[in-house]
């Protein structure tokens, strides 16, 4: 980390040797206790040296102090949806205190290393519930944070290495379509399931072009999850799952005092009680042998093959999805993610 941090006093050519050896493009000015005072990059010097400043001049004048910055807690995909948005390279990381622990650099995060397992994103709804919106514009391609919902779930596959992505499209694929094309301008290859009649949250599975050799990640497409996908496929892997369902806790007041009552006396009391239980959170990974279980060409809920493989006794796990998880499809919750709690 101290690699790249320099003292806005150091020289011009100081500062170009810190650049050239850490290879980040940018050297970050901090004060003596490592708070972030602002960047420089190899560009701000160019400048300063076309506009007269010599080599020995000191950086100071020259730094950036309205860089943009994240906190330590702010997660990867979260980060490169910001780089990609605005065209940053490169970002420095702050904690709390806002002192420098390190850089988060796009071509580290784009260039993860690959994982051959396919993603699939079921984006063919209509959307009824969130009407009048989703008259012109299907439901993953609403906006949250100035950005489509289905190009943030896109966006954090590839954040994962998972670059081999099919969208299953009907209803206004043509918005999805015209959007992502290839994939190639994201980083990834996108390819599309034509659904030409609805086929549930599982039949455009048989529209796959083959089977694949790894698990494949089935992924409801008006989701908006950190979900790590790299814990989630070594769980499936690990107990060799046939299915994996990603589920979420969910909790429920109940507005009125509940009481229990047995033969007519009452025998406990509860004041608004709170109902926990866990919930499918629409992110699967499925076995290729799992496939086969999926009609071809035909409405099939992906809960059914669940459903078929426990009365097979065949073994399906549970993976908690343990961060944000908001299902956009509930009007309510769409309102929360483009405004918050509150």
């Amino acid at each position: 980390m101290k690699q790249y941090c320099i003292s806005p006093e150091i020289s011009i050519l100081e500062c170009l040797k810190v650049i050239d050896s850490c290879a980040t493009g940018i050297a970050i000015a901090v004060d003596k206790n490592f708070k972030l005072i602002g960047t420089i990059s190899d560009g701000d010097i160019r400048r300063a040296l076309i506009g007269g400043a010599k080599l020995n001049t000191t950086v100071n004048k020259f730094i950036n102090r309205n860089c943009f910055s994240v906190l330590w807690s702010v997660s990867r995909a979260e980060v490169l949806d910001i780089m990609q948005a605005r065209r940053f390279e490169q970002v420095p990381i702050i904690d709390d205190n806002g002192k420098v622990v390190g850089i988060h650099l796009l071509h580290d995060i784009l260039g993860k290393k690959n994982r051959t397992n396919w993603a699939v994103v079921m984006a063919g709804g209509k959307g009824t519930r969130l009407r009048p919106i989703t008259e012109t514009i299907p439901k993953p391609m609403i906006k949250v944070a100035g950005r489509p919902i289905l190009e943030r779930i896109v966006l954090h596959f590839i954040n994962y290495g998972i670059k081999k992505i099919f969208i299953s499209v009907n209803y206004l694929s043509d918005i999805i379509e015209d959007h992502f094309k290839d994939g190639s301008r994201f980083g990834c290859s996108i390819e599309y399931l034509r659904e030409e009649k609805s086929l549930g949250t599982g039949g455009a599975l048989s529209l796959l072009p083959e089977v694949p050799k790894d698990p494949i990640i089935l992924m409801n497409g008006d989701l908006i999850t950190e979900i790590d996908f790299d814990q989630m496929i070594s769980f499936h892997e690990k107990h060799q799952f046939y299915a994996t369902m990603g589920v979420s806790s969910y909790a429920h007041e109940v507005p009125y005092g509940c009481v229990k009552v047995q033969r007519d006396r009452i025998m406990e009391l509860k004041e608004k009680p709170i109902l926990q239980e866990i919930i499918n959170a629409g992110v699967y990974i499925i076995s290729p042998e799992a496939l086969e279980a999926v009609p071809k060409n035909a409405y099939f809920p992906v809960t059914d093959l669940f459903e078929k493989a426990l009365g097979k006794k065949l073994a399906c796990g549970a993976f908690k999805v343990a961060k944000n998880w908001i299902d956009v499809g509930q009007p309510n919750e769409l309102i929360k993610a483009r405004f918050g709690s509150n």
